[in-house]
C-alpha cells in the first residue's frame, strides 16, 4: 500500500531536515548505549543494502554516515541527532558471511538485544533491496519484532535499478506477506539515494513519530 501526505507535511519534514544532525555515538556493545531520551528510529537491512546513503540522503549530508561498497563495513549502531527531536539509528547490516563467524554472530546479537529491549525506540525501518525482495534473513527480523511488538515498515531501496513492472510486482508480493505479520505497517516505499525518489515522503513518515 501507499499513502499520501499534505503539504504541511511534506514541509515540516524538510525543516526538520534541513537543520542539525550531528553524530551522538557509535555502540559496540549494549553497555555502550546513550542514555534513554529523544524517540528513536532505527534502520536495519541486509548488509549493502543501502542503509548508510539513505541516511545521508534523509539528511542531506554526503558523509554524515559511512558509505562503503564492501558489505558489513557498518559493525555497530550509529546514532544521529535530528535536532533535538530524534534520534536516527543506523544498524549493521545482517546475513552478510564473509566475516568471521565470532563477529556475525555478535553482530547479530546487538542487533536482536537492540531492538528487543530499547524503550525509546518508535519504529523499525527495514531495508529491502527492490531487486531481489525480501530474504530469510529479512523474515527472521520481522518475525523476531513480532514476536516483542515492535512496530516496522519496509522500505525499497535501489528503487532506481528497477522498472516500474518490477516494482508493482515486488509491491504486490511484499503487501501479502506483511498480511502474516502482527507488528507490520501495511505500507511499503520505493526509495533511491541517488535519484530522491521517495526520500521527501520518507522524511514525511519520520517526522509523524516526533510528539
Amino acid at each position: 500500500m501507499t499513502e499520501e501526505f499534505t503539504k504541511a507535511e511534506i514541509e515540516k519534514a524538510r525543516i526538520l531536515f534541513a537543520g542539525n544532525c550531528d553524530f551522538v555515538r557509535g555502540v559496540a556493545s549494549l553497555d555502550q548505549l546513550p542514555d534513554a531520551g529523544p524517540q528513536e528510529i532505527a534502520f536495519a537491512g541486509r548488509s549493502n543494502v543501502g542503509k548508510s546513503s539513505l541516511v545521508n540522503a534523509l539528511t542531506g549530508r554526503k558523509v554524515l554516515a559511512r558509505v562503503s561498497h564492501t558489505p558489513g563495513r557498518t559493525q555497530q549502531l550509529n546514532f544521529f541527532d535530528l535536532g533535538g527531536k530524534i534520534h536516527l539509528v543506523d544498524m549493521p547490516g545482517y546475513g552478510y558471511a564473509k566475516v568471521s563467524k565470532a563477529q556475525k554472530e555478535e553482530w547479530d546479537s546487538l542487533i536482536r538485544e537492540y531492538l528487543r529491549g530499547r524503550p525509546t525506540l518508535r519504529c523499525v525501518f527495514i531495508l529491502i533491496d527492490a531487486r531481489h525482495g525480501i530474504k530469510p534473513n529479512d523474515l527472521e527480523i520481522m518475525k523476531m519484532l513480532d514476536e516483542t511488538a515492535v512496530c516496522y515498515r519496509i522500505v525499497l531501496t535501489k528503487a532506481d535499478k528497477t522498472k516500474q513492472a518490477q516494482r508493482d510486482a515486488l509491491a504486490k508480493n511484499i503487501s501479502a506477506e506483511l498480511k502474516k505479520h502482527g507488528a507490520a505497517m501495511n505500507e511499503i516505499l520505493f526509495t533511491s539515494s541517488h535519484g530522491e525518489t521517495g526520500i521527501e515522503e520518507l522524511r514525511a513518515v519520520i517526522s509523524r513519530f516526533i510528539a
